[in-house]
């Protein structure tokens, strides 16, 4: 029944984006976009005191869903409204978490910011939301296609900064893995293409294997012990998550390969971080899950309010080593002052 219900919601995902006027979402490249660090020139920020807004998370086992919510609870703090957080059990519990968004439709919520399984399995309650008029945002990593608005960053870069590292440090080449998230995901798909298509670009370099994490630290240790077995002169790993580069960092070291074979992950969990510190994951690209959080709730607080915002709301990113560290690992404010650095350096 579950697998029929999820493959029924997937088939309409291309009419339920039609029936709203909107093309099928790719936000790493639809036009109607801004960075997050101009929304101020939308307008002011309406007046949001007392009002309430729902979250749908995927779950709260993962450090970096965690670090989300904290942004949600920061930013409605900061101007005065609420938040509630809820999330499914783990990220495959996609019915639980599509029950959990159904109860939230007639909670008297302004709006919803919801951090999907998948790209279809909250498609049924999307579209109550619609009927209801109750705004929703999409927030990382999975993306809805018929979704209206987004606020995430450009997740083939994910990848892409990934393979540049081993470029930049390994210029004779070398033999390196990929460890995939969930399959048909938005994010696992493209953070896996930005890898691939740049280091296969490059010259001496090979791709001696692909294969799936499923987001699961135990799984990709699995897979990386198998792989480091196959070929032990490996430079390094790219991985879709932080969690499963944790656990290929603990693979790493039963094969003695601490030093010699590399590991960067994607996030930005303060896992990730602790791990950099003690010189054993080499590297993350940091997604700022808190900064995500506090820009997802001024814009869900901007639509809500009726004000129009572009579709896509494009967040940071950074890949974080030992080197640069310093400059990201501070509070709030002064990680946002950093990365607004970075932007207008890159402009």
């Amino acid at each position: 029944m579950k697998k029929l219900l999820l493959a029924a919601t997937a088939a309409l995902l291309p009419m339920a984006a039609a029936a709203q006027g909107l093309p099928p979402l790719n936000p790493d490249t639809d036009a109607s976009r801004i960075d997050w660090f101009n929304l101020s020139k939308l307008g002011a920020m309406p007046d949001v005191h007392g009002q309430h807004y729902g979250v749908v998370l995927k779950t709260l086992t993962n450090p970096y869903w965690r670090q989300l919510a904290e942004g949600y609870r920061y930013g409605a703090k900061q101007d005065g409204s609420r938040v509630t957080v809820q999330a499914a059990q783990g990220e495959s519990d996609q019915i639980g978490q599509l029950s959990i968004m159904e109860n939230m439709i007639d909670g008297g919520y302004k709006g919803l910011l919801i951090s999907p399984q998948t790209d279809a399995n909250l498609q049924p309650s999307i579209d109550e939301a619609a009927k209801a008029n109750l705004p929703v945002v999409d927030v990382d990593d999975a993306v809805v296609p018929s979704i209206a608005h987004f606020v995430g960053n450009v997740q083939r870069d994910n990848g892409v900064r990934a393979a540049k590292w081993f470029i930049a440090h390994f210029p004779q080449g070398g033999k390196v893995a990929v460890i995939e998230g969930q399959a048909g995901v938005f994010a696992a798909i493209q953070r896996t293409a930005g890898f691939v298509d740049t280091i296969k670009a490059a010259k001496g370099f090979t791709l001696v294997a692909n294969v799936p994490g499923n987001w699961d630290r135990q799984q990709s240790y699995d897979a990386a012990t198998t792989i480091l077995q196959q070929h032990a002169d490996l430079i390094g790993f790219y991985c879709n998550n932080d969690t499963m580069a944790l656990g290929v960092v603990e693979a790493v070291k039963s094969a003695n390969r601490l030093g010699k074979t590399d590991v960067i992950g994607t996030d930005g969990t303060s896992d990730a971080y602790t791990s950099i510190k003690a010189g054993e994951l080499t590297g993350t690209v940091d997604s700022f899950p808190k900064l995500t959080g506090v820009i997802a709730l001024e814009v869900i607080e901007r639509i809500a309010a009726g004000q129009q915002v572009p579709r896509v709301v494009a967040t940071p990113q950074a890949l974080v080593t030992q080197e640069n560290m310093s400059r990201y690992d501070g509070d709030l404010a002064s990680q946002e002052a950093a990365l607004k650095q970075d932007a207008a350096a890159a402009q």
